[in-house]
């Protein structure tokens, strides 16, 4: 299957000094959305309710965190018509306040998404100064109190020749698609995950068009505090919990940053490369790790190379970031420079890597032109058994190997 386009950076043509000294941006996929996502609006229930019911609202769904779609290359999206029986007329129709007072820890309802509107619809919605098309996602896996319902819907869209895409990686949309799946299917999953507190165990309730869950002070069930309650006439207190008193990072969307490096040889020639054991033949790809507690970004280049590889690395320069919806990662990419004399590579440490190589630029050079491609796709034509693999286009490694063999570290005008 032919790899996407990349999305476009933001103002790619506009001139300025940062893009004179640093050079053009750089998108990675699952980034470049085209929807503003007008978070100040999350807590107007006023709007999410116009929003939800104009015309030209889309709403992406997504079973088990299997977007729907015509095709791995298409995703489809309902109108608010398509869902109305599974979320009801109007989901937002009481405040946020009221919600929050009429928690039911025994009901379960499925989690409903705002993710912003689409500004170069000129048909769209109009709300104070801002205007477009609002997007929504929708997680429509069958589950609690509307299972039979769900179970309906999906039936209905499958019977028009539509399906929910199965798989761990969704690489095939185009770009615009991809970072729209991208941010749907991370807050999705954020939320199913987060069902109780952490703090205190207690059922959460989601708040903010999805961006946040709090654990409500009071409960409609009579045992509100435990698995299998039942309703009550009257909501009951609950347990205290911390989050209730001050700000708490518990509530809110959680993303972990990683680091992806391209490493250069002391004298630029050559870049290091890894591969795990469970890879195809010859596939290897750039390094990279988890960034730790109070620890940079840089620091995290260095360490992470050195305990897979046992190179030790001198400057390290920021490239660019993707965003990584599996589930919730921001690969931070970099290009690093191993210092003269720590060059060589050591297994011994972590034993995460099969095996690990200098590779000299020409050799990447042909292989990001003939043989790039996901772990389970097959090499593009041209590739000869035997020669180096690498990542598709849609993976940041790709980029950063691009950037080095591409001339990134030439020397650029002073500002």
């Amino acid at each position: 299957m032919p790899q996407p386009n990349l999305p476009e950076a933001a103002h790619a043509d506009f001139d300025s000094m940062l893009s004179r000294k640093f050079g053009k941006e750089v998108a990675n996929y699952f980034s470049g959305s085209r929807l503003n996502r007008v978070s100040f609006l999350r807590t107007n229930h006023s709007f999410l309710s116009a929003a939800l019911k104009h015309p030209s609202t889309s709403l992406l769904l997504l079973n088990n965190l299997a977007p729907l779609a015509k095709d791995p290359t298409r995703l489809e999206y309902a109108s608010y018509k398509d869902v109305r029986p599974l979320i009801g007329d109007d989901p937002y129709l009481k405040t946020e306040e009221e919600t929050v007072s009429e928690f039911n820890s025994t009901v379960t309802t499925p989690q409903l998404l705002f993710l912003g509107l689409d500004e170069t619809n000129t048909q769209g919605l109009e709300w104070t100064i801002y205007k477009g098309s609002p997007f929504f996602a929708l997680d429509v896996t069958p589950k609690g109190s509307f299972e039979a319902k769900a179970n309906a819907l999906i039936r209905n869209f499958e019977a028009r020749g539509l399906i929910f895409i199965e798989g761990r990686l969704h690489m095939s949309l185009p770009a615009p698609e991809a970072a729209i799946y991208a941010q749907a299917r991370a807050l999705l999953d954020w939320n199913a995950r987060n069902p109780y507190c952490a703090s205190c165990g207690q059922p959460t309730l989601s708040i903010q068009a999805g961006m946040k869950r709090i654990c409500p002070p009071k409960d409609m069930a009579s045992f509100g505090n435990f698995i299998g309650s039942t309703p009550s006439s009257a909501p009951t207190d609950r347990s205290a919990c911390i989050t209730r008193k001050s700000i708490s990072n518990l509530s809110f969307p959680r993303t972990d940053p990683t680091v992806i490096m391209a490493v250069l040889s002391s004298d630029s020639r050559r870049v290091l490369l890894g591969r795990q054991k469970r890879w195809p033949k010859y596939w290897y790809s750039t390094l990279a790790g988890f960034v730790e507690p109070a620890e940079s970004v840089e620091e995290a280049v260095r360490r992470e190379t050195w305990e897979e590889s046992g190179v030790i690395l001198g400057r390290v320069v920021i490239h660019s970031t993707q965003p990584w919806p599996y589930p919730a990662n921001l690969m931070i990419g970099a290009i690093a420079q191993a210092i003269l004399g720590g060059e060589k590579i050591a297994l011994k440490h972590d034993p995460e890597l099969e095996d690990a190589r200098w590779v000299g630029l020409e050799e990447i050079r042909e292989a990001l032109r003939v043989s790039t491609g996901g772990l389970g796709e097959e090499p593009e034509e041209g590739y000869k058994e035997g020669n180096l693999r690498l990542p598709p286009s849609t993976a940041i490694a790709n980029q950063l190997l691009a950037a080095v063999v591409g001339g990134f570290l030439r020397e650029l005008p002073t500002i």
